[in-house]
């Protein structure tokens, strides 16, 4: 499969994805803080074709120990509707004796399917020291209930290539400030891919534990602790470069959003 047909592969789910919208919308409005006030129900509809941007670095941090130090990013971006968003995902690992590892960057639509459910589509490029890879990508985030955070992701590249993505969090508030959050993310891929060091069913996991302290509600340092573990024949890949299997981690960095 070549980059171009994973392209029209992506522009498809897209359209797939875009269809689900309702056949009749008026222009999106920007509404200014305040505005709706004292304004009827036709006003308050305007409000869902209004035009917002959210920003947010879950996780900039370095690790410590494992034999694995390095500098760890997680962060995502949108702007749209309440129902119609156009998404921008980043993730990676810079490692401590150079070069950058599980470099991801993701371009997605979205459309929402119910109150708190994400129907996503797009695309997926790897850009890191490894080999470079492009894939179509298909999933759903939502908030489950009790307020947990999920994402789940399908990917398809050329030479057979799939992949799945599934990824979770918690905020349990300890006080007004001080949250305590555990995640876990997990991926799984269809074959071996020796230019990727990755292995065929599950590859690897990342998990964590992080309390943070919320200075204000956009701005929250943390310190906690992080689980990586390679499985199969990712495992061995890594073993090959002279790197454990698993490793536990401290973590402290901050997280931010606008």
């Amino acid at each position: 499969m070549s980059t171009l047909r994973i392209l029209l592969i992506a522009s498809l789910l897209g359209f797939a994805v875009f269809s689900a919208k309702a056949e009749t919308q008026t222009e999106p409005q920007i509404i200014l803080p305040g505005s709706m006030m004292g304004h009827g129900d036709g006003d308050m509809a305007a409000m869902d074709r209004s035009i917002f941007f959210h920003g947010i670095l879950d996780q900039a941090e370095g690790r410590i120990g494992g034999g694995q130090s390095g500098f760890r990013w997680s962060g995502q971006a949108w702007i749209g509707t309440d129902y119609d968003k156009l998404w921008l995902k980043s993730e990676g690992f810079a490692l401590g004796k150079g070069g950058v590892e599980d470099g991801q960057n993701e371009v997605l639509y979205s459309r929402a399917v119910s109150t708190f459910l994400d129907l996503q589509a797009g695309l997926r490029t790897d850009w890191d020291s490894g080999t470079g890879r492009t894939w179509a990508a298909l999933g759903v985030q939502g908030l489950a209930p009790l307020f947990f955070d999920y994402e789940v992701t399908g990917y398809l590249s050329d030479g057979g290539h799939a992949a799945l993505k599934l990824a979770g969090s918690y905020d349990l508030l300890i006080t007004q400030r001080l949250i305590l959050q555990p995640n876990i993310e997990m991926n799984f891929y269809s074959k071996a891919d020796l230019g990727r060091r990755v292995g065929a069913g599950l590859s690897d996991i990342d998990a964590g534990l992080r309390l943070r302290y919320e200075i204000s509600r956009k701005f929250a340092p943390y310190v906690g602790v992080a689980y990586v573990g390679r499985f199969g024949e990712t495992a061995r890949f890594a073993r090959q470069e002279g790197e454990g299997a698993t490793a536990v981690q401290f973590v402290f960095g901050i997280r931010s959003w606008f």
